[in-house]
């Protein structure tokens, strides 16, 4: 919108000025042509008495006679002829030519292609003064003036851009922070608007927008909330029945109802993680993830690693790569981390090859990756394992919602998360990267 406006003020100035500049030509080539039109009528005036004098007090000897010889070497602004009445030219000015001018022997002036002729009678119509002032002299005046007038836009045109350009910015700048406070509002903050002197033209849009805001963080509250306690009243009833269902596998012979319960455990284990990762991504909605006071997250590392590590389904599966002494202090909530970090390593230990191991490294300059192995995931297939409840190609046990929630939390804590397949150094396998903000900086531990 600037550069348009910039571009369209200054293209419109210009034309406006290239437009009052042709006009006030116009009307000056008139002004010129009379001043010049007065300078013939008034040199005719003087010379005309003089020429008569002057030719009645001399003999002809029947040829055109030449005056003011002493001024021949020497150019004239004006040049004349004194005619008869049959057209015979009877004295002429030194620089004028010998034959008659190519106007009627008529009172008035007269225009040539290259002279502007003013024609005066005397005696009775008997003798004729043609005064003659060359068009160039006027094309020259006109075109210096038109020039002059022309010259200013050479600087004006920067100096117009300049101008426009700095009160376009600073008129649309209320625009642009009202843009910027918009673009800053998602499912973790809607908060009103609040901007000090908005102009008239925004306050009435800002308010549409916070009642925009205001309905919408209703609606999302109302659905957070619902998803929250509906999975809080779902765990307690859930685990009873899974622990009823365990027990019950456990007291019944080998046959068909056995299986039938074991199937039943299994799809209230599956209900049980579904209702732990709706807790979840409820928290993560909710915006937790930041924290005021510092903590070092390789402890909270190291120990989700180990948790995992203990597992029988997972005994030799998980490994842990960083830095020895490395510390990462961060402002991030341990608890929203480890939720983080436990959904990275499920989704790599359910999803990844189980002959290769998975590997959760942490990189001195602060980024935690988790790469599993496993066959390539094309890249626009990428862009969809961070939506909710979508799974990649897989037939392991799962509800599509650990990445999702990976992406809500690090949003919360400021960070950034990339999804790369290959891993990095391999030619297979997928990896996660997470890169957190500094709250100081990285360093060995004392």
């Amino acid at each position: 919108m600037t550069r348009r406006l910039i571009v369209g003020l200054t293209v419109a100035t210009m034309l406006f000025w290239i437009a009052a500049v042709a006009a006030g030509a116009l009307v000056m080539r008139g002004e010129f042509d009379e001043v010049f039109d007065s300078a013939l009528q008034q040199t005719s005036d003087r010379l005309m008495p003089l020429l008569v004098e002057d030719l009645m007090s001399q003999t002809s000897d029947g040829g055109p006679r030449q005056t003011l010889a002493s001024s021949a070497g020497s150019e004239s602004y004006l040049t004349y002829q004194l005619r008869d009445q049959s057209g015979r030219v009877l004295v002429h000015s030194h620089d004028a030519p010998a034959e008659p001018f190519d106007v009627p022997l008529q009172a008035g002036y007269f225009t040539t292609p290259n002279h502007r002729v003013l024609t005066t009678e005397a005696i009775s119509g008997s003798l004729f003064l043609q005064v003659a002032d060359p068009l160039f002299h006027r094309r020259e005046a006109m075109a210096e003036t038109a020039g002059a007038l022309f010259l200013p836009l050479v600087p004006l045109v920067p100096l117009s851009v300049l101008a426009i350009w700095w009160i376009v910015r600073r008129t649309l700048a209320p625009l642009d922070r009202f843009r910027e406070e918009i673009s800053t509002r998602d499912g973790g903050n809607l908060a009103p608007i609040a901007l000090a002197g908005l102009p008239a033209e925004l306050r009435d849009m800002e308010s549409s927008v916070d009642r925009l805001l205001d309905r919408l963080r209703a609606a999302l509250e109302s659905e957070r909330e619902f998803a929250a306690n509906s999975a809080h009243e779902l765990r307690t009833p859930i685990a009873g029945a899974l622990a009823q269902t365990q027990r019950l596998v456990r007291e019944l012979s080998e046959g068909p109802v056995k299986t039938r319960a074991r199937e039943v455990e299994a799809s209230l284990a599956n209900l049980s993680r579904l209702t732990e990762k709706l807790l979840q991504m409820a928290r993560a909605d909710s915006g937790i993830g930041m924290s005021d006071v510092e903590a070092d997250l390789v402890p909270i590392i190291k120990l989700v690693v180990e948790e995992f590590q203990r597992m029988r389904a997972y005994v030799g599966r998980l490994q842990f790569d960083a830095p020895k002494g490395l510390s990462m202090m961060r402002r991030i909530d341990v608890d929203a981390f480890g939720i983080v970090l436990r959904n990275l390593i499920e989704n790599a230990l359910f999803h990844g090859a189980e002959e290769t191991p998975v590997t959760v490294a942490l990189s001195e300059a602060g980024v935690i990756t988790v790469a599993n192995g496993g066959q390539v995931i094309p890249a626009e297939q990428l862009t969809d394992l961070v939506k909710r409840f979508r799974r990649g190609r897989t037939g392991a046990a799962g509800s599509g919602l650990g990445l999702a929630i990976a992406i809500s939390f690090v949003k919360t804590m400021d960070g950034t998360i990339e999804f790369r397949s290959p891993a990095t150094g391999r030619v297979d396998g997928f990896e996660v990267a997470i890169r957190l903000p500094s709250a100081s900086p990285i360093g060995d531990r004392p």
